[in-house]
């Protein structure tokens, strides 16, 4: 009896010993099942990362050629480009955040931003204004001032879209020099004298030279009536005739002096002088004069119109539309005293007896046929001051 009773009890020490191992093998299969679930709830982890990571970068390789695409588009058509990034959420519909795309951003014509900056509209004018305030004309003089400025943008063509980035610059060096001049038609004015100045000076074409007295008697009475201290003038004179102004050159011309401020540039068709096609030319209108250039980045003209004594006037042509015609309305018949440039670098005299240029809208043929005509005429920049002027002095009556 003892004898079964203790081998009844030896068995039950033995299942006693089996039972632990085997729950701690459950236990261990368990965890091992829960470590291998993590492992995967992990790695399903890290792939989502993984996937979420490179639609990111993805999306951010998209949106930089985006980018790069709006503002190609801004320096072909500055107002698509903008509403290209507008329209792809890459640019804030703000003054302020456009104004300063327009002066932070790199890779953009200059050309552009001039042309851009120039229209009119409420909402140009807001971006004009937010541009020219990211400007911090403080402490210096006019000339320091307008070297800053012309070198965010190119001054464009356009007499009233030069008016309107003028003033603007006018008011701000105002605000920011608030003892300089008596008022912001002051500045306006006298910032034009110095642009004329450096034409003066710097331009082969003018061989009458602006002198000092000259341009101090150009600003007699601007200042409400009074006149600027000579020491002002001379000092503002010297800054010029040792330095000219840089203008920006990302078009890649660099004839900086004989095309500052031209009255008008683009694209135009020309038709040949002795074979009859049509050949696309980058047209530059200034000083009385229309150059012609094969690409925007020439270092040369390929020709020299001398508009003296011609005309211009829209024309028919059976093949194409919105044609314009420069012709002498004296000698009929007879070859324009013009110039054009050879494939082997000779200059020649023009085989024309009349210019046939092609615009590819009516309104941009009548304006190019209204610049020119302005162009024989008057200087747009002396219109400009002296209407100016007599607004200030009529002001300065009143009071």
């Amino acid at each position: 009896m003892l004898q079964r009773k203790d081998s009844f009890l030896w068995g039950k020490r033995e299942d006693m010993k089996i039972q632990p191992v085997r729950t701690l093998s459950v236990q261990k299969s368990d965890i091992m099942g829960d470590i291998k679930k993590l492992r995967l709830e992990i790695d399903n982890v890290i792939n989502e990362i993984q996937i979420f990571d490179s639609d990111e970068k993805n999306k951010a390789i998209m949106r930089e050629k985006q980018f790069l695409c709006g503002k190609k588009k801004f320096n072909m058509d500055p107002k698509k480009g903008i509403q290209y990034l507008k329209k792809h959420d890459l640019l804030e519909d703000t003054p302020q955040a456009v104004a300063e795309f327009l002066y932070k951003e790199e890779g953009l014509s200059k050309t552009a931003i001039g042309d851009f900056l120039g229209e009119r509209g409420d909402m140009h004018l807001k971006i004009l204004n937010c541009f020219v305030d990211l400007h911090e004309f403080s402490d210096l003089n006019l000339v320091q001032g307008l070297r800053q400025f012309l070198w965010s943008f190119r001054l464009p063509g356009e007499a009233q879209k030069i008016d309107r980035m003028m003033e603007a610059f006018a008011t701000r060096y105002c605000n920011c020099n608030s003892t300089v001049f008596q008022s912001t038609d002051t500045c306006y004015i006298l910032s034009f004298a110095i642009i004329m100045l450096n034409t003066s000076l710097h331009n082969p074409n003018v061989k009458d030279k602006t002198t000092l007295e000259r341009f101090f008697a150009m600003n007699r009475g601007i200042n409400n009536g009074e006149d600027l201290p000579d020491e002002l003038l001379t000092k503002l004179y010297d800054s010029i005739q040792s330095e000219p102004f840089k203008i920006p050159e990302d078009d890649g011309n660099d004839l900086t002096h004989t095309f500052f401020n031209p009255d008008r540039e683009g694209w135009l068709l020309k038709m040949g002088g002795r074979v009859k096609t049509w050949k696309r030319r980058w047209f530059i209108l200034t000083d009385s004069c229309l150059y012609y250039f094969r690409y925007t980045t020439d270092k040369k003209p390929r020709g020299i119109i001398p508009l003296e004594n011609l005309c211009v006037r829209d024309a028919d042509h059976p093949q194409k539309q919105f044609c314009l015609e420069i012709y002498n309305p004296i000698q009929k018949g007879q070859k324009i005293k013009a110039c054009k440039t050879e494939t082997d670098g000779r200059v020649v005299e023009g085989k024309h007896h009349s210019y046939r240029l092609c615009a590819s809208t009516a309104e941009e043929r009548d304006d190019w046929i209204a610049s020119i005509r302005a162009s024989t005429s008057k200087d747009p920049f002396y219109d400009l001051v002296t209407a100016r002027k007599r607004r200030a002095l009529s002001t300065v009556s009143r009071d």
